[in-house]
């Protein structure tokens, strides 16, 4: 959903949502979900893992919401920064664009850097450089050569 937001429009038949929650919440808020009726699944990340827990949540008609706990370099600001988008008489909470960018500079696959490429393009000159970078560092050596490679290749400075 960041993604069409942020001008990336593509099919898929799930959703990622990072939660503001303590992994040691995590098993009490899988429980929760279970006994609500959901069929979830409660995934811990290693050491090197950058999530440090994924609840998988699924139906009977393959859609799947994986809930993203503890991603190792988000900043909890990135809250504060995402948007407002409405969605279905409501409104989704969707991350900003430079916290989406840094995000899929992170997670490095071929559709991540797809992705972010996409909405550099989209943006224009409307992307916040400094915050870019400075969220891009948070994530590593890795994700900042990703990212400065992007922005090479997306002419975008």
């Amino acid at each position: 959903m960041a993604a069409a937001v942020h001008g990336v429009i593509r099919a898929t038949a799930d959703a990622d949502a990072v939660l503001l929650l303590p992994v040691q919440g995590a098993a009490a808020f899988h429980k929760k979900l279970a006994d609500a009726g959901f069929r979830a699944q409660l995934r811990r990340g290693d050491f090197m893992d950058p999530i440090q827990a994924t609840l998988t949540i699924d139906d009977e008609f393959r859609n799947r919401v994986d809930l993203l706990i503890g991603l190792r370099g988000l900043e909890s600001a990135a809250f504060g920064r995402a948007l407002a988008v409405p969605f279905n008489g409501t409104s989704l909470r969707i991350i900003g664009r430079e916290d989406f960018i840094a995000m899929k500079a992170f997670a490095g696959g071929p559709q991540d850097l797809a992705d972010a490429s996409a909405a550099l393009i989209a943006a224009g000159s409307g992307i916040d450089m400094p915050l870019l970078r400075r969220l891009t560092e948070r994530y590593g050596p890795d994700a900042l050569a990703a990212l400065d490679k992007l922005l090479s290749d997306t002419n975008v400075s």
